[in-house]
């Protein structure tokens, strides 16, 4: 009777199985970390690029304030007084003359709703030299103002149109139960007006 015996320490395994199964998740593995390596220095560089362009701006914006001081500096010395109250005068009344009556009306008569009329309207300068509406109008309820105020906005010639304050009509007259003020950028060239400062 012959018995086979073996001898051997561990016993005979087929690696190829093992290998097969294990190298094909590990190489998975590795071309995965190799994409997120990829994505992550592209972001890093792309962060690197913007935070340049940022601390670049920063810089130009810094010179540009810097040299805003110089000149207000310069312009705030005793013998340059009349020269800046001049320059500030000039500035206003090219201001109100770019202000025309008959454009101002021919636009609001365009964008006037039904059952709103206007009481009063005044131009002023804003602190940063832009031509500010100052516009009373009435009418019969809310709606009729909220309305004006979106066809203002949407508007070439009023901006940052807001309604100020509403009240009842001291002196109402058939449909003039409440009044509103209302104010606005206008500007009457087309070109944007600058942004309006903290009130």
């Amino acid at each position: 009777m012959r018995l086979d015996i073996n001898l051997a320490s561990q016993p005979y395994e087929d690696s190829s199985q093992f290998w097969l199964r294990w190298g094909g998740g590990l190489a998975i593995l590795s071309l995965f970390t190799l994409i997120l390596l990829y994505f992550t220095f592209s972001g890093w560089s792309a962060a690197r690029k913007d935070r340049e362009l940022i601390r670049k701006a920063q810089s130009d914006l810094a010179a540009r304030d810097q040299e805003r001081r110089d000149a207000e500096a310069l312009l705030d010395r005793a013998e340059n007084r009349s020269t800046r109250d001049r320059s500030a005068f000039l500035n206003d009344l090219f201001q109100r003359k770019a202000f025309s009556w008959t454009r101002v009306f021919e636009d609001l008569e365009r964008m006037m709703p039904p059952r709103l009329h206007v009481v009063s309207i005044s131009p002023e300068t804003t602190p940063d030299n832009a031509l500010a509406v100052k516009l009373t109008v009435a009418g019969e309820s809310r709606d009729p103002a909220i309305e004006l105020v979106r066809r203002m906005e949407e508007s070439q010639h009023f901006q940052q149109t807001q309604i100020e304050s509403e009240m009842a009509n001291p002196s109402p007259g058939p449909a003039d139960a409440v009044q509103f003020n209302i104010t606005a950028l206008y500007s009457p060239a087309n070109v944007p007006a600058p942004s309006r400062r903290g009130r």
